[in-house]
């Protein structure tokens, strides 16, 4: 392949150091294949505990944790690619997101910092995505408190000032590195990996491709819908049930379109790109189902404390 198509994957070294000790121990076939199980039974997991943490019961929970392994996410994180190391970090972000707004903000906030560096390593366009859309999530909720005469929550805004430096952080530290831009990573689709000269007006052209591509999305959404409703339905559960939670869902989800809009290609085999849309109805849809099974004592949130601010729903409240 080109060098400019090899820098940049080579941009890239935190899934290959996550291989290495598989590698090492079972050799490369096993290797990868193994890390492939690894990596998916513990997004499944986290999955559980971010649910937990919103003090959703346990069927609930395992029923999270069952769509996180049965969905396309979890057929796409068994494949040797970087996708399962992605939706378990995104998934670890949302559980600090969940402990922030519980009251524990130095866990919560370490767990989203810490995300989003290792994101960094394993594709670092990934964690600007949900940078961005944490910071979104976190500022609508301030500005919807603020405006209801609430305090926005020191949760939140521990989760939005992290999630702001973590977006600058990495513009920043990708244009020391020398890190391939969006430019480049334009060229090369637009070019078929740089077979092509490089298009000198490259963003109207990407323009009438996403207008292409979204056309043909939505017809093959129409034509199988069960992603459309899954989403849908994900996001009634996540807004209705857990308002504050539920935009850090949405937003977290939302990095899943931002990863294929910025690869417009109808061709890539088993919408690997916009996996990361899947985690909405893996999360959203248990929320919805809080109302139908009946919880234990355990489960039950006590009364409203200082240390937990952010625990009651700014849509709902």
């Amino acid at each position: 392949m080109p060098e400019r198509f090899m820098r940049i994957f080579e941009a890239r070294p935190g899934y290959p150091v996550f291989l290495i000790p598989f590698i090492t121990v079972f050799g490369v076939t096993w290797g990868v294949w193994a890390a492939g199980v690894a990596v998916t039974a513990v997004g499944g997991v986290l999955v559980f505990l971010v649910l937990r943490g919103r003090r959703v019961p346990v069927p609930l929970a395992l029923t999270g944790q069952v769509l996180y392994y049965v969905l396309p996410c979890g057929t796409t994180a068994m494949r040797p690619m970087a996708e399962g190391l992605m939706l378990a970090l995104t998934l670890t972000a949302l559980w600090g997101c969940s402990l922030a707004l519980d009251g524990r903000v130095r866990a919560g906030t370490a767990l989203v910092a810490g995300a989003l560096l290792a994101l960094f390593t394993v594709k670092h366009s990934q964690a600007l995505f949900l940078g961005l859309s944490l910071a979104a999530a976190g500022a609508a909720v301030a500005v919807r408190r603020w405006t209801r005469r609430r305090p926005a929550g020191r949760g939140v805004l521990a989760v939005t000032a992290v999630a702001c430096g973590a977006a600058v952080g990495t513009v920043l530290l990708a244009r020391a590195l020398r890190y391939p831009t969006g430019s480049d990573s334009l060229q090369d689709l637009l070019t078929g990996h740089y077979a092509l000269p490089d298009r000198d007006r490259p963003w109207p052209e990407l323009l009438r491709l996403e207008g292409g591509f979204w056309l043909e999305w939505l017809r093959r959404q129409l034509w199988q819908p069960l992603f459309a409703a899954l989403l849908a339905a994900g996001a009634w559960g996540a807004l209705r049930r857990r308002g504050a939670f539920g935009l850090f869902v949405v937003a977290t989800a939302f990095t899943g379109f931002l990863t294929q809009a910025a690869h417009p290609d109808i061709t890539v085999w088993g919408e690997r790109l916009i996996v990361l849309a899947w985690l909405l109805p893996v999360v959203g849809v248990p929320l919805l189902l809080e109302r139908v099974v009946p919880r234990s004592a355990a489960d039950v949130p006590g009364p409203r404390t200082r240390s937990r601010p952010d625990e009651w729903s700014p849509v709902t409240r």
